[in-house]
């Protein structure tokens, strides 16, 4: 995988999972949440950033513990 840099692919990578209709007002206000945490992180970061997910540890969630929703 190759590391993702823009807001938008970053964004759309993470919400990918959740499959929310991009047509409802909640969806939107994520997206702008996300993007607004993002900018605001470049912003301070003294380098450049992007994100490679594919050397992210995997997380196990327990299901039993956490509820099957």
């Amino acid at each position: 995988m190759e590391p993702l840099q823009t807001t938008s692919s970053i964004i759309d990578f993470c919400l990918a999972p959740l499959n929310l209709d991009s047509q409802t007002e909640a969806e939107r206000e994520v997206r702008r949440r996300l993007e607004h945490v993002i900018k605001t992180f470049r912003a301070k970061a003294t380098q450049p950033v992007s994100v490679d997910f594919s050397s992210m540890p995997s997380q196990v969630i327990n299901e039993a513990a956490h509820g099957y929703e």
